[in-house]
This record gives structure tokens, sequence and C-alpha cells, in this order.
């Protein structure tokens, strides 16, 4: 396996936070740890990085399970895995995809299995892969698996994996209790819960109307060229929301429950490579996605609950950066207990322009089961494209599949040039990612 300083540098981090320091010695010496800490403060990392010292190369069957809540959360651990470089394989299986050409892939067994509960145990009912070497189980954002109604799942999961030496569970709430079924005994608690040193600054925006849509758009455009993240409660004020933008011509991505899989995909992925510096999302998007740094988030809607306002919060003002959580509340609508030390936000007479992205992203129908690497696809657009450096955006792989940024004005000349042509003698379609 590659050293901890060479897969930093490949990720692109100088040195491991405070909290990911003590959870990584934690697991390496403890068979049972609990890490509590905020959304995003870097948990993944914290626990990929002694589980992959735990592995052995030479072992041909699964050593590692990690259970998630969402199907997000798998493909963001299983990019993150391979970012990392560490040469062990994994795969990620969840719902919303055939679960046969899941089977399939799984007869090369990896070393790391990540998955939703109702996926690994359907997986497991039809044996698709040998447990009798699984020796480390993580539960990743364990209350919220069980809160979207995986109790009996779980429960099965560990009853079916007899030979487990160590347990790792994660949660951003405080005061989670945990599952008897899990089967605790000494648990090391990590507890970096109402630590974090970033500056989040919280502004309340009153609207004079109740739907608050114009007030919404004068708050965006106080926000200039940042990225940020507009809460709704429910998937229909998504829907009365994404109508207004369009009627003001206002770029955005949609994240919610109810979309195709390939769609909440390809709203993260435009999302992470500036395409659409505005996601508009349910409480979905609050945990468990992965997305760059955020600039700011809006809770168009008042959350429900304390954990939502925290968990949607958590979003921006990640580690040691800063943000802002702008709190949109008609004047007739009182202020829930939980939202205290909003400072009242002037707003202009008249709304600036929403600024869109200068970016847009391009299909390529070629992925990693093509061979098909970054370089392969950074020279494409280079050599046949003719790009200029600094033009090429981001570049995200999938299995059969890639997506790359592009100058939105660039666009359909490289489609032009390049669908058709071939990486690595195959032939590719290249188009606009609608």
């Amino acid at each position: 396996m590659k050293s901890q300083s060479a897969i930093l540098a490949k990720l692109g981090i100088s040195s491991l936070n405070p909290m990911q320091r003590e959870a990584k010695k934690a697991i390496l010496e403890t068979d049972e740890v609990i890490l509590l800490s905020p959304t995003g403060t870097g948990k993944t990392l914290a626990f990929l990085l002694p589980i992959l010292s735990e592995l052995s190369p030479k072992e041909t069957n699964v050593q590692a399970l990690i259970l998630v809540p969402s199907r997000e959360l798998a493909i963001q651990i299983e990019h993150v895995l391979r970012e990392m470089g560490s040469g062990f394989r994994v795969q990620s299986v969840y719902g919303g995809r055939p679960g046969s050409r899941e089977r399939d892939d799984l007869k090369t067994p990896p070393a790391l299995l990540i998955g939703t509960p109702g996926r690994v145990a359907d997986h497991l009912r039809r044996e698709a892969f040998e447990v009798r070497r699984i020796k480390i189980l993580v539960l990743d954002e364990f209350d919220k698996s069980l809160e979207t109604g995986f109790e009996k799942e779980m429960k099965q999961i560990v009853r079916d994996l007899p030979h487990l030496r160590k347990k790792i569970l994660t949660s951003a709430t405080q005061e989670v209790a945990v599952p008897d079924f899990v089967g605790l005994q000494a648990p090391l608690t990590i507890d970096y819960l109402g630590t974090r040193s970033s500056q989040l600054r919280l502004l309340e925006a009153i609207s004079p109307e109740k739907d608050k849509l114009l007030t919404l758009e004068r708050v965006l455009g106080e926000t200039g060229n940042g990225r940020g993240i507009i809460f709704c409660n429910v998937k229909g004020s998504v829907r009365f929301v994404a109508d207004f933008l369009d009627s003001r011509k206002i770029d955005y991505g949609i994240f919610m429950g109810g979309l195709e899989q390939t769609e909440r995909e390809q709203a993260l992925i435009k999302f992470r490579n500036g395409t659409h510096r505005l996601l508009l999302a349910t409480d979905l998007a609050a945990r468990g996605i992965d997305v760059p740094e955020l600039d700011f988030i809006i809770h168009y809607q008042l959350p429900l609950r304390e954990a939502e306002f925290t968990h949607r919060n958590g979003r921006t003002a990640r580690m040691h950066a800063n943000g802002t959580a702008y709190v949109l509340r008609w004047s007739g609508q009182p202020l829930p207990d939980f939202i205290e030390g909003a400072e009242e936000m002037p707003l202009p007479q008249e709304a600036r322009p929403v600024q869109n992205a200068k970016w847009t992203t391009l299909y390529i129908s070629a992925g990693r089961k093509d061979k098909v690497s970054k370089g392969d696809l950074a020279g494409l657009f280079f050599k046949q494209g003719g790009l200029e450096k600094g033009e090429l955006g981001v570049i995200e792989l999938l299995a059969d599949c890639s997506f790359v940024s592009v100058p939105r004005k660039k666009a359909e000349s490289l489609v032009a040039l390049l669908d058709n042509g071939r990486v690595k003698k195959r032939k590719i379609r290249v188009r606009i990612s609608e």
C-alpha cells in the first residue's frame, strides 16, 4: 500500500487534522470506535486510512464492509478510495440500478465493499460474496441509516458477519443511541462535535411576501459568484422554486428524492465541476454527499427540527473555512427556538443580477471499464480539442462514461471536433450533458 504521505499528496491534502489523527490512532489500537464529528470535517478519510493499513493484498475476498445510508455516500466513499490509489479493489452497491450487474462484478470480490443496508442485505441473502474474511465493519452515519428505516437489514448484516474483529461507527449528531444489535462491549468514543474552528455567519432575510421568492432573488444577488445550496423541506417546494429560477434565467441543479439515480449523480457532478453554482435540494443533500467547500447555504424553508438546521449549516463553513447561512423568513412567521443569533440582513430595493457559471459539462461515452484515464481525456481535449491551459475543468471518470467541464462558449465547437473521435483506439461519443 502507498504511504500516508503519498496518499495525502494525491488527494491534495498537506496533513491530517486533529480529529483525523486521533481517530486513526484509535481505530488502529481499539476494536470498537464511535467517531462523532460535524459534517465536512473529514470523517471518511479518518476511517479509511487505518482500515487500508489493516488489509492484506494477498486476500482475494471482501475484508471490510462499509454500510452507508444513501447511494450518494456510497459513491462518494468509492470515489475517495479510488482517488487515494491504494491498490485495493473497491466496489459500491446500492439500489436504483440492476442488482444482477452488481453480482456479476462481485464475482471478482473487492477488498472493500461499500453499500446501502438494503442492497447489501439482498446480496448476502443471495450469497453474492463470501463473508468469512470480513473482519472490519463501518457503520457510516449510522443514525441516518436507522432514521431511514434500515434497522432490520442492519441487524441481519451484523448477524451474518461472524468473524468481525473491528467495528467503527460514525455520526455527525450528538447523543445518538447505539442499537443493541451492533454488539458493542466497551467502545472508545472520539467526540469532536462542538469543536469546529470555522466561522459560520448566520443572516436572517425577512420577506414581506409569504412565498419569499423575490427575497430569495435578492439574497442570491448578494452571493456574487459563490457556490451554495438552497434548502427546501419538500419536493413540491423544490419544483416551485425551480419554476421561479427558470423564469429569471438563473441556472441551478436539483437534488432530491424521486429523481432517477443518474439524474442525482449528474446534478452533483455539475455542482462539483462549476457548471452550476446553485443546487436546489431537500434535506437529502444535508448529509453524505460529495461536494466541495460551499460559500453559503440558504434555508428557503425553515427546517422543522434542530438536527436538520445543524446538518444543513454543516455544508458550509467546514473545517477552518468561513461560510454564511441565510435564513429566509416571512414577516408573519416566527423563528423556531433553535435558530438563535441570526443578524438581520439589509436587502437592496432591486435584486442585483444573479451570476451564472461560465462552465458547462460534456458527456464522453468511455470510462474506467474502458481503461480510459483522466490523462487520456486531458490529452484529447488539449491536442484534438485545442483547449488552452486553464480551459480544461474538472474530469470525473465513472465506470462506463466520463464528464468533463469546459468553457460554455467552447462547448459546441468541442462537440463538433471530438464526437465520433477515438481515445485509446476506442470510438467515443461526445455531447453536451443536459
